[in-house]
């Protein structure tokens, strides 16, 4: 147990600015994670009632004027 707290020591807390990397590169890393989760979650309760859900219904393609040449 002790080579291994004293191996994270060394590598981790050492030097300074390793540990601020590794607090920055965490701490991004969480928050990609957390984001996607909350994401994945709100859209599953909310399936059906999102614009992206029903935008289909009400955004119609706009109709061709090459038809209507009356040249």
């Amino acid at each position: 147990m002790s080579s291994a707290l004293s191996s994270v020591y060394n590598t981790i807390f050492k030097r300074n600015y390793v540990f601020l990397s590794t607090v920055f590169v965490s701490a991004f890393a969480c928050e990609l994670a957390f984001d996607n989760v909350s994401n994945t979650i709100w859209d599953s309760i909310n399936r059906g009632r999102q614009w992206k859900d029903i935008k289909y219904r009400y955004v119609t393609k706009p109709e061709s004027d090459d038809d209507d040449d009356d040249e």
